[in-house]
């Protein structure tokens, strides 16, 4: 099992990245949580991940702090819930808003992230509320592109993320800010979309 990974970040696009290891290109996965805080292309980067393997499919994810790792598995534990939303709720939501979350039974706010709905946010409340207390970790800014790049690029993340694309770019365009990048733009987006 490949655990973690430092090398050269050769390519970000969310919700993909690759990394380089010793002449080895590394395709990952990863949360919008660790894409706030990655480091320019052509930096070294050293990150987390977590191997999948299924019948057709070998999938690695990437995340900067073991928290976020930690929670990505913890919640495919979940009854019906798979990698695809483990995803969406670090993208949506810091770890540590998402423990606070299930710990208040805030199924309401659990159901503004893309992909959950009511019994799926009830079922996470269930099964994760005794475990909540454990996570740990959280997310930050990244730094970006000019902001004709950065919201097209926030709006192909939120549709990412189940967004149709006229929602997605009502929420991008609603959240730039001269200045801002792409990271930015999307969590306010996504922050605007929790209230």
């Amino acid at each position: 099992m490949i655990g973690r990974l430092k090398g050269i970040l050769v390519h970000k696009q969310p919700p993909w990245l690759v990394v380089d290891v010793n002449g080895v290109g590394y395709e990952l996965e990863a949360p919008m949580s660790t894409f706030y805080d990655l480091p320019e292309t052509g930096r070294e980067v050293a990150l987390f991940t977590h191997y999948a393997q299924k019948e057709d499919s070998v999938s690695l994810y990437g995340f900067l702090r073991e928290g976020e790792r930690r929670l990505f598995r913890d919640v495919q534990k979940v009854s019906g819930i798979g990698a695809r939303i483990a995803l969406a709720v670090l993208s949506g939501v810091s770890v540590d808003e998402f423990a606070r979350l299930v710990q208040a039974s805030d199924v309401a706010a659990l159901t503004r992230i893309p992909g959950i709905g009511k019994k799926t946010a009830e079922r996470m409340v269930v099964e994760l509320r005794d475990r909540a207390a454990d996570f740990g970790g959280g997310g930050g800014p990244l730094a970006g592109a000019g902001i004709g790049d950065a919201q097209s690029e926030a709006v192909a993340a939120l549709q990412q993320l189940g967004y149709k694309p006229v929602e997605a770019a009502r929420m991008a365009r609603e959240a730039v800010a001269a200045g801002d990048d792409s990271a930015t733009i999307i969590r306010k987006a996504l922050q605007s979309a929790l209230r």
